[in-house]
């Protein structure tokens, strides 16, 4: 789907930070928005009153997300593995089951994802996911193995998905479109850095490249060392 066919667009997770910069993309690019969030953290939103539409609810109600996205041609879904609940699988699913067929759906997780196992991941990056995996558990707070699970439920899908799986994130100004590779390992990746904002701009210019359509890039901020060291190499997507 190309940028003139992308005329409105659902924010799933609208309120948290990554959300909030994706509403503000979609509207620059003249997108009607709409915007869905827990009821509490409508005010979150407040900076937007008037230029979008705002769903209040869980994302992961099935009725709350076929209300928010309906006549959209893309969602944009932050996959949030809060609880003990699947409440990332459980939005993820919404989402799949009531997008309109042929939107296009955009995902976020973290690299711990991986979607054929071919991914190299440092001891210390696994360490740290195994750590916060148990103890999101223990404290009934977290719950990564469920993510994991969305995401394959996503990959399972005949839907036109793609799945952004991000770096350490970070807060600062806009360093440019983000640059990616098919395995976390990936040299380029090295850095392991990228703006939240252009988390958010790398998701939002998924919805209209129709070559993301399929694929989990790893993605990695395009003025860290490693992307503008492998800038000109075969490694480098985007």
């Amino acid at each position: 789907m190309g940028a003139e066919g992308m005329r409105k667009v659902c924010v799933v997770g609208a309120s948290g930070k990554l959300g909030q910069y994706m509403v503000r993309r979609c509207l620059e690019r003249g997108y009607e928005v709409v915007g869905v969030c827990r009821e509490q953290s409508v005010p979150k939103l407040a900076a937007f009153d008037g230029r979008m539409t705002v769903v209040p609810g869980p994302t992961n109600d099935p009725d709350v997300i076929r209300r928010a996205v309906e006549g959209c041609d893309g969602v944009l879904t932050v996959l949030v593995p809060w609880g003990v609940r699947q409440y990332a699988s459980g939005t993820a699913q919404a989402v799949l089951d009531h997008a309109r067929p042929g939107a296009r759906l955009v995902f976020s997780c973290g690299w711990h994802i991986t979607r054929d196992g071919e991914d190299r991941y440092s001891r210390m990056f696994t360490l740290g996911v195994r750590i916060a995996t148990v103890l999101g558990r223990l404290v009934r707070a977290v719950e990564i193995d469920d993510q994991v699970e969305a995401c394959r439920r996503v990959f399972d899908s005949d839907t036109r998905w793609t799945v952004v799986r991000g770096s350490t994130l970070k807060e600062g100004d806009s360093e440019g479109l983000p640059v990616w590779s098919r395995h976390v390992g990936d040299p380029v990746l090295a850095s392991d850095r990228t703006r939240r904002v252009d988390f958010a701009l790398f998701m939002v210019a998924a919805l209209t490249d129709d070559e993301l359509v399929r694929e989990a890039p790893a993605i990695v901020g395009c003025r860290t060392p490693s992307a503008l060291a492998h800038a000109r190499g075969p490694a480098s997507g985007g």
